[in-house]
Parts: structure tokens; sequence; C-alpha cells
């Protein structure tokens, strides 16, 4: 039997441990003669000492409960005396243990549970080993506890009970021990990612980042692989065997080929005249015309690719893995003063055409190979530098501890500069967004202020004020971005509140039932639309209407301001105010009011998870932070919608069921029957609430296709409103920040408690 027994037993085993040994005693005489004698009167004093024990805390019947158990083990023995023979070793070593105390008090060498044979015991320290022997003769062992017990009447039954219950605390500390083991191997494999509270220590002063960083430098894209022989291009139905710089470019053009980029002109036009730049002077003379080209065949080789990629074996895809955990053990962290951080990202961008938002003058353009003479890299002057690969140098190496970027490098669309920077979830980013929230909540301290100052401007006798103010009002009122002015035809037409256009609003005196309406229509960061239709103060309107006077639809609105003047003005208001942080004050805010508005204490979690998204949409909708419906939002909903249906039919049949159950119970007024009645209501509760969840899924899918929850709970609301949301409700902060959200926001998490307001 393999589990431990109540103190009766201990008589039956000191017992039967002394039989067995002498019964072995004849066979080994010879050569162990003295250690068995050693062994039989110790364990005549275990036997005495546990005999005196039992018969103070036993009566009759006990006794005569456990003769009886001992006959069924003495007739049991002779079968076992072959596994006696293969465990004398064990039993050896273990019979010359001293006395354990058990959990209850009493005093036996037991520990843990212990095999139905009884001359076979063991330590803590033999755990292991007898784990491993009791799952070997795991087959051995049922069959025992069958015979010994599924056999017994109705009283051996209450006995069998009660020795379960003193089973039960032993298994706990066995139970203990084994989560310790296993915490400790958690930890150990945790060890090098134990979460630093950087958010407890002291933070440098003067602009300083870091006082030691070191890393192994940036991961470069692979290099080309020609296509293979048999895989064509064609111009003018001719094959044409490209040189293999030519060849790279237009791989990139057929890969996007299915892609609606690939017809637009714009795409098309800057695209063939960076590929003629990578051709030779005898390809240059023959491809004249892009329309002539035939991609096809390349296009096809990399669809195929992409399906051999999908179908590959489990060990294909394993190995894959390995590598990429190889790379990331190497390259994808460092060591910033003296703590492991993570990398953003540590590999170079491929070359390819650039894409662009919207319709971006550029797009289609080549995105040149980045090689190490292109590359900076930063690092502390006592680290160990970055080797850059065989046969090359790198652009530079700078020690500046006053940046947070490790490498950079000018990419060539644009000419903007690309860095590799932490994660998200490093010191440095969150010691910025931590700054972030406290400069949006100094905000809210002075806004009051600040509103009363800029509607005095309203007011004032110089034009450039009024514009400063009503700009002003915008930020504030609807979120705007401030906007930076553009080279014309270096990016695309998006505009933000000091670069609007008279043609970006239209003024409306009245408009549905409502005064002074202005109707924006412009397009914003990322090429989104931006489209609102919002009732102003009069004071505003009458000003809106004097910036319009004699201007075409193309002249600036605010003619007499720019996002440098603003900011200045701004910087005199409050130290470190800037138009992006009224954004996250009117966020957070917006979140904080939402939250309180429509969460229901008596709601359930799934409701309550609803009342967040919706104060989150708020948000979402306040910062004009929309998206396309996913491309599988459809098929989504109807799996959903067919999950409800289904749903529906089984509370219906429960439903049902219930009935009939309570109607039986009528009939026949017993015990069963009740319970029959109790445990289909249960099932009907159950099955509602399930329910319940399908449909707040829906509508929260429904209610959010077209918004983008992620960027404003991620970059403009203060992570403590959600975490002190989530501890006063008892929502999991898992429901509301996925892993990757949680490392971001470690500080919030461990900072914010239950009463926290922003």
């Amino acid at each position: 039997m393999s589990g431990d027994h109540s103190h009766n037993d201990s008589q039956i085993d000191s017992g039967s441990r002394h039989n067995d040994s002498h019964k072995h005693k004849d066979k080994y005489k010879d050569k162990e003669h003295k250690h068995k004698d050693h062994k039989k009167d110790k364990e005549r004093e275990k036997s005495k000492y546990s005999n005196s024990e039992h018969r103070d805390s036993s009566d009759k019947k006990h006794r005569d409960k456990d003769k009886e158990r001992l006959k069924l083990k003495d007739g049991s023995s002779d079968k076992q005396k072959d596994k006696h023979k293969e465990k004398k070793k064990e039993e050896r070593s273990f019979d010359g243990k001293p006395k354990k105390e058990k959990e209850n008090g009493f005093e036996s060498p037991f520990i843990k549970s212990e095999p139905e044979n009884d001359d076979f015991y063991h330590s803590p320290k033999h755990e292991k080993s007898l784990k491993r022997e009791r799952d070997d003769d795991d087959a051995e062992y049922k069959p025992k506890k069958i015979k010994t017990e599924d056999d017994r009447s109705e009283k051996k039954a209450k006995k069998r009970k009660q020795e379960d219950e003193d089973i039960k605390p032993k298994k706990k500390t066995k139970d203990k021990k084994g989560e310790v083991a296993a915490d400790g191997k958690k930890k150990a494999k945790k060890e090098p990612e134990e979460k630093w509270k950087w958010w407890e220590e002291e933070r440098y002063t003067d602009g300083v980042k870091w006082k030691f960083l070191e890393h192994k430098g940036p991961v470069f894209a692979p290099p080309y692989e020609p296509l293979p022989g048999n895989v064509k291009f064609y111009y003018d139905g001719k094959h044409m065997k490209l040189s293999p710089g030519a060849e790279e470019v237009a791989t990139f053009f057929a890969k996007m080929l299915d892609h609606e980029y690939t017809t637009k002109d714009i795409f098309r036009k800057n695209f063939f005249k960076d590929w003629r730049k990578e051709m030779t002077s005898e390809e240059k003379s023959k491809i004249t015309d892009l329309n002539k080209c035939d991609f096809s065949e390349m296009g096809e080789y990399f669809k195929a690719q992409s399906e051999a990629r999908k179908a590959m074996t489990k060990d294909e895809k394993l190995k894959i893995k390995e590598e990429n955990e190889r790379l990331l053990q190497e390259y994808g962290f460092c060591v910033m003063d003296n703590h492991k951080e993570r990398i953003a990202n540590f590999r170079i961008e491929p070359p390819g055409l650039f894409r662009g938002r919207g319709d971006h003058p550029k797009m289609g353009m080549l995105k040149r190979r980045i090689r190490p003479e292109d590359i900076i890299i930063n690092c502390s002057k006592d680290s160990k530098h970055p080797k850059p690969p065989p046969g090359t140098k790198w652009k530079e190496v700078r020690h500046d501890n006053k940046v947070t970027w490790l490498v950079s490098w000018t990419e060539n669309i644009q000419g903007s500069i690309k860095y590799i920077m932490l994660n998200p979830s490093s010191r440095i980013k969150g010691e910025k967004d931590w700054q972030k929230y406290e400069t949006a909540r100094r905000l809210k301290k002075c806004v009051e202020r600040i509103r009363t100052q800029y509607r005095d401007d309203w007011k004032s006798k110089e034009m450039r004020i009024r514009q400063r103010a009503v700009a002003l009002y915008f930020i504030d009122k609807l979120a705007l971005r401030a906007g930076n002015e553009k080279e014309e035809g270096e990016t695309a037409d998006t505009v933000g509140c000091c670069s609007l256009r008279v043609e970006h609003l239209t003024l409306h005196p009245e408009m549905d039932g409502q005064e002074y309406v202005v109707e924006f229509d412009f397009l914003g960061k990322d090429s989104i639309r931006y489209y609102n239709k919002v009732p102003v103060e009069k004071r505003v309107f009458k000003n809106l209407q004097l910036f319009m006077e004699d201007k075409e639809p193309e002249d600036d609105l605010f003619d007499r301001l720019n996002t440098s003047i603003l900011n200045k003005h701004l910087q005199e208001l409050m130290d470190g105010l800037t138009a992006k942080v009224f954004r996250t004050y009117n966020a957070s805010i917006t979140l904080q009011q939402q939250l309180n508005e429509l969460t229901n204490p008596e709601d359930n979690v799934p409701a309550k998870i609803l009342s967040y998204n919706r104060a989150n949409r708020a948000v979402a909708i306040l910062c004009n932070h929309q998206r396309a419906p996913p491309k599988t939002f459809e098929k989504s909903m109807q799996n959903l919608q067919t999950k409800i249906d289904a749903k529906k039919e089984q509370l219906a049949d429960a439903k049902r069921e219930l009935k009939s159950a309570k109607a039986d119970a009528k009939v026949r007024k017993d015990e069963k029957s009740k319970k029959a009645v109790e445990t289909k209501k249960k099932a009907v509760q159950r099955i509602e609430e399930q329910l319940m969840k399908l449909e707040v899924q829906a509508t929260d899918r429904e209610e959010n296709k077209q918004i983008a929850l992620g960027t404003s709970k991620l970059n403009y609301l203060d992570p403590r409103i959600s975490v002190a949301w989530c501890k006063k409700f008892g929502i999991p902060i898992e429901k509301i920040y996925n892993k990757t959200q949680r490392e971001k926001f470690a500080w919030a998490i461990d900072m914010a408690e239950k009463d926290y307001e922003f």
C-alpha cells in the first residue's frame, strides 16, 4: 500500500518488521549475525515503546482489529519474499536510522508515504530513490491495496477513512517539499532575470543615463542568396539573366506582387528608378519599361518558399527556434550598471522597398543594406567593445552616457537616424514613462490656471497671442498633436494643430441643433483621418472666422504660430510642459473619470472588463486612435455567434432538465431527487454565466473593431490607474495587461495601491 499509516499501524509495522527480520535471520546468519542481533534488539525496543504507547491510547477493539490486519499481512508475507530480497540493502541502511517525529506528534520512522512492505521505510534523504522504486513497483502495490482494503467490512472502511485523514497532513509535507524543489528549479531558471526594482533606488542627476554599458553590437541581415537556375526573369517575353545586385532588388518587387502597393504609380516609378541604379550598363540599355518585366516565376518561387516554411517539421522548427534563442542570448542582452538588461531589437532591418504610411511620396524607393561601416556604437570606455564582422570596421565608437541608445545609423530614404535601444521593461524606459506620467500629474494641479489664461488671451489685441490661445484650446479640448513643419514632397501630407490649413476646417454657426460647430477633416499622424464635429465656445468661433478671412483653402490657419513658438510658451506656463503632456493628461484623467462612472462593484469579472474596455475606448476616440477592422473580423464574429447559439441551446436543454427534476422531486420527495434539483440548478447557473461571458465578448469586439485600444493603453494612460482599479475590484492584472505589458509596467504594479488616484 502506497501511503502513510495512522499511529494505530505503528504497532503492526513494528511487529511486522520484527517478524520479517526473524524470517530473514537464518538466511543471512553467517554474514550478518552480529548486525542482525543488534538490529533485532533495536527493533524490540521500538516495538516495546510503540506497544506501550499504543496501549495508552487504544482500547480493546483497536487491538482486535490490529491482530486481524497482522494476520492478513503475515498471510501475504510469503508472496513478498522476492521483493524483500531485492530491497534488503535499503532495509539495512534504513533500519539503523534514528526515529523521526511525525507531524501529528507521534514518534515514528515514517516521514512520508510508506509501501505495504513493512520492513522498508525511508528518511527524507532517500525520498528520491524511494519515489523511483515506488513508480517501478506501482503495479505490485495496487493489487495489495485492493486485497487489504477493498474487501473489508464497514467498520474497516471507517478505519481506512481515519487512515486517509492521517495521510493527508503527511502528503502535504511531501507536496510542500516537492513545491520547494520545483520552486528551486524555477528560481534556478529565472535567476538571471530576477527583477531589479530600480524604482526603489536613487536616480542619476545631471543627465547621466548610465555609468557602465557593455553589449555585443547588432546582428546584420543575412547576405543575399541568388535564385536557383530554374527560377527565371523575363523581359518583353524573353528570358534574361540578371546581375546579383539587380536580381536582389527585383526579388523585393516580386515578393510584393500580390500587394496593392505594386499597382500604385508612385510606388512603381520610385522602384524602377532605384532598380536601374543597381543594374549593369548592359541591363540598363535593355530594361527600359517596367510594364514589360515579368516577375511571375520569382513571385511563385517565394510563395512556395513561404508554404514550405509553414509545412516544416517540428524538428526543423525547433532547430530555427534554437538558433534564434542562441542569437538572443548572445546579442539580445547588455550589461548596464551591473544589471543584465534586455535589448528591444538587436537586428538590423534587411534591405527592401520603402512603403511608408498613406500616400507617401517616397514609397517604392530602395532601402539599402546597412553595413558595419554605417554603424555608430555607443558603450563604456572600460567595457569590452563589440567586434565588427571580420574584414570590416565600425563607422565610430562613442562613449556618451547622456544618451540611451546602444547602436545608431542613418537610413537612406529620409535621412533619419535609427537606433537600437533597450526593451520597454528596462530601467531607462521605465524611468522615462514614470517621469512622463508624473509630469502629467503636475499639469493636473495647474491646468485650471492655464485654461483661465488662454481664455483671457482670446481677447488679446495681438493676433499671434489669439492664435496661440485658440491652438492651445484645441490641444487641450481635442487632444490634438502640435504638428511639425515639413518639407514639401518629403513626407505624406499629414498635419497637426499648428500646421492646420483653412481647407481642414468648416465653420457652422448652427448644426444638428448645436451652435458654433467646427467641422475638422484632415490627415493626422500615420495618415490616419481625423474627422470630428465639435461645438466650441462663441469667442473661439469668432476668432476662427477672423483667422480665415481673406485666405485661400491651402493657406495656414495659424499663420503667426509654429510648434517652436507654442512649446516655448508652454514651458513658460509649466516646467516640462509640451502638447504631448496635455494629451497624456487628458487621456489619463478621462480613463479615471470613465472607470469611476462605468464600474459597478456588483458586476462579475467579464462585465467589469467590458466597463474597462469602454473607458479605454473613450480615451482612444479622444486621441483618434483608429484602425482598419481586422481582415478576420467577420469570420471571428461568425465563430463567436455560433458559440453563442450553441450555448443558448445548451441552456434551453439544461432548463428543461431542471423543470423535469423539480417535477420528479415533487412526486418522490426524497433526498436523492432534492440533490438532483440542486445539481441541475447549478448547471443552469453555470451555463448562464458562460453565455453572458460570450455575449460580453461579442459586444466588446463589435464596439472596438475600428478602435486601437493598445496605443493609448501603452503610451498615454498612467498604468497605476489600471493597476489600482484591478486591486480595488479584484480583477486579475493579467486580464488587463499581457506578459510583455506587465514587464513594461512592473514599476506601476509594484507601486500602486487600490486607492491610487491620478
